[in-house]
């Protein structure tokens, strides 16, 4: 049995329906969390509705070991909502999960996350998977995958035609999923199969991210990332990554479901794209090379050419072309005002 004391921080901000199913499934857990913490930085009381009261009328049952705290608008934003929950985590607990809000946990979630640090002791952050977003196809070695397919480790799954041109064109990642390469524009932890393994990478999803408390007391989340936060998980694990071992679990399952409540809007989001992902490059390597340089603009102006080709023939043309002028808007952006590393 785990003796170590476990908190979950869930951040949250308008999507008080998706919290509850969140913590409906944390009722579930063989491993219950000895204290949980709603940090809401909603506009409006249907979160804190919820949790005020003893009880819903529809019989909710309260969720125990939980405290609401419902965040001064000086604290809103995910960065800065994840640094006011560390700061108030209990003096006992040894580790700390983040989880989004709209995530529903299987039953073994915490138990998985709790032995991978006590199967890897220097582990600084644990990382769970995500089930629901990938087919994967366990295949037999020795295997050769076609241009439109990812392998890995003994699976494969189907790769999107943005990485089957970058592939086209010599831009697909060079390093392993969950690191990033020196032009940046890696695979995220998402290409890592469901192998029932635990994988060491130096970048964790961070809304599926546990830690130690002592690494989350000497580093705090960066409150660059304002708002929606987009990367902001890259950039405290890389940075992290450079003091100590990150993992990921592949036998500690979630489902993810995004809801669409509190996204920024497309433009934005797309000049985020951009701007953030300059940031954690940078951020990791400070002084790249020409041709890393090159690279990077590259595979940015093709990732653009993408999402302008969504625009014309995709199901969804006004998202993707709000979307792309707020990339194409970011990259030139970046000639006159870089962001400034906090």
């Amino acid at each position: 049995m785990h003796n170590r004391k476990l908190s979950l921080i869930v951040c949250t901000y308008m999507r008080p329906v998706a919290v509850c199913t969140l913590l409906d499934s944390v009722q579930l857990q063989s491993k219950y969390p000895d204290e949980i913490l709603i940090i809401d930085g909603s506009t409006d009381n249907a979160t804190e509705d919820r949790f005020r009261e003893p009880a819903s009328p529809a019989g909710r049952s309260v969720y125990k070991n939980l405290t609401y705290y419902k965040v001064p608008p000086a604290h809103r934003g995910l960065t800065k909502q994840r640094n006011y929950g560390i700061d108030r985590v209990g003096d006992a607990i040894e580790i700390v999960c983040f989880l989004d809000d709209d995530i529903v946990l299987e039953p073994t979630y915490f138990e998985e996350i709790l032995t991978t640090y006590q199967e890897y002791p220097e582990a600084l952050g644990v990382g769970g998977y995500i089930v629901n977003e990938v087919s994967w196809e366990k295949v037999e070695q020795p295997f050769t995958p076609a241009i439109n397919q990812f392998y890995y480790d003994g699976y494969v799954r189907s790769d999107g035609s943005r990485y089957v041109l970058r592939k086209k064109l010599g831009l697909d990642a060079n390093r392993p999923p969950g690191f990033l390469p020196t032009f940046s524009h890696g695979r995220s932890i998402s290409f890592l199969p469901p192998s029932g393994k635990t994988y060491q990478v130096e970048q964790l999803m961070g809304g599926v991210a546990s830690y130690r408390i002592c690494a989350l007391k000497s580093q705090k989340f960066s409150e660059y990332f304002e708002g929606y936060g987009l990367y902001e998980d890259a950039d405290y694990t890389l940075r992290l990554s450079k003091k100590g071992h990150l993992y990921i679990n592949t036998n500690a399952q979630l489902h993810h479901y995004h809801d669409p409540g509190g996204r920024p809007n497309h433009f934005k989001y797309g000049k985020m794209v951009l701007r953030n992902g300059w940031y954690i490059w940078r951020s990791k390597y400070e002084n790249p090379t020409l041709k890393q340089r090159l690279l990077w603009n590259l595979t940015a102006f093709v990732l653009t050419l993408v999402r302008v080709s969504n625009a014309i023939r995709g199901q969804d043309k006004k998202a993707a072309l709000n979307e792309s002028l707020g990339r194409i808007y970011g990259w030139l952006s970046l000639i006159f005002n870089k962001p400034k590393h906090i």
